[in-house]
């Protein structure tokens, strides 16, 4: 495919997931103005009546990102896979050994994430359909509770609306995320699942994505992980986006083991593919120049006003942290904001599901500042 047709059938599919958006805006407007329609008019007016709307459509959003992290959750238990973490919106829990710690986290694009580590591949095969559609297959089974409910709800109940609403929420999601399409720069579950399905190549880089969650949960490194996890991808095989994390993953070990020339090389080529994370692979290659040489007309070239959005809207991860770090003490010879920034950094630090990535960035802080001290 090439890059017109692909850019083509991305636009599609982001607009079937803005259609479902619309729909579902749509839908809760109708249910809720039953619900006004069903109270009197002084009350359908009143301040009441619109705050139990807000309360309830918010209570319907939150219920069902957790159904839906359940959901993974125990579809992937099912099929073999062990618990790593469990996130809703910004709250973390993530396995420290026999114990549950609760962490800090968001991620641009979700609601929340249930990470698992894979069981051995047998076969050449290794389940991963119920694990990725775990989430849409109970949100489905909850909406379908919650509409029997609602048949057996008096007439002019005025729970009988927001019932409905949850039934809704719960088949839109399970729509949203069952049936294969891009939301944004994110692959939904369906989308992910027919991926790997079609392709041994995204079948194993899936398991090894995974695999290395399993190790992150443990504390290691990536550095100490096996080499041959990270093996880069053909250009070509990285059109697939679970295929290309792999390549992702392999300049996150080269800024690991601080192998800056291959790192920057890597990320350089990521970049042109216009695959994996380009805006942290920005960052990260704004961090190597400041180090290394430091040309100050690479750096604004790299500093776009995307790439400031981008890590203004990711702050409080420890790679964004450590290059805005080398930036004001580099760049901008601005030694108190440096020291500012790097107390953010060691606040961030604490509620940071993986104390490892914390310990790698805080050696990169340590490099530029050496750098700003004359020292190599």
């Amino acid at each position: 495919m090439n890059k017109s047709d692909k850019n083509k059938k991305t636009a599609w599919q982001q607009l079937i997931g803005i259609v479902f958006m619309v729909l579902t805006g749509a839908v809760c407007g109708l249910i809720m103005v039953r619900f006004l329609s069903g109270s009197d008019k002084e009350a359908s007016l009143g301040i009441l009546a619109y705050a139990e709307i807000f309360i309830g459509l918010y209570a319907t959003l939150i219920f069902h990102t957790l159904v839906h992290e359940a959901g993974h959750l125990v579809f992937g238990l099912l099929t073999g896979y062990g618990f790593c973490s469990f996130r809703i919106f910004s709250f973390m829990w993530v396995k420290d050994g026999e114990k549950l710690k609760l962490r800090r986290l968001s991620l641009a694009g979700t609601g929340g994430q249930c990470l698992m580590s894979p069981p051995d591949i047998k076969d050449g095969k290794m389940p991963f359909v119920l694990y990725n559609l775990g989430g849409s297959i109970m949100n489905a089974a909850v909406g379908a509770l919650f509409l029997a409910l609602y048949f057996i709800c008096p007439n002019g109940s005025r729970t009988a609306p927001f019932v409905l609403l949850f039934a809704a929420v719960g088949f839109i999601t399970a729509v949203m995320n069952g049936v294969p399409m891009r939301l944004g720069a994110v692959d939904n579950d369906g989308y992910n699942a027919l991926a790997i399905s079609k392709s041994s190549e995204a079948a194993e880089a899936f398991w090894v994505q995974l695999s290395i969650v399993g190790q992150s949960a443990r504390g290691v490194r990536l550095k100490d992980m096996p080499e041959e996890w990270f093996r880069v991808p053909a250009e070509e095989s990285m059109q697939n986006s679970i295929v290309a994390v792999r390549g992702v993953l392999a300049c996150n070990r080269l800024m690991d083991e601080q192998k800056f020339n291959q790192a920057d090389a890597l990320m350089a080529r990521m970049l042109a593919a216009e695959s994996g994370m380009a805006g942290i692979h920005r960052g990260d290659r704004i961090y190597i120049e400041l180090i290394g040489v430091a040309r100050s007309e690479a750096i604004e070239a790299m500093l776009t006003k995307a790439q400031a959005k981008f890590m203004k809207s990711m702050r409080r991860y420890p790679s964004v942290l450590r290059t805005e770090y080398a930036l004001a003490l580099l760049l901008e010879k601005n030694a108190a904001r440096a020291e500012g920034i790097r107390a953010e950094f060691e606040k961030a630090a604490k509620s940071y599901p993986y104390p490892q990535e914390t310990e790698s960035e805080q050696q990169l802080i340590c490099l530029a500042l050496n750098k700003s001290r004359g020292r190599t």
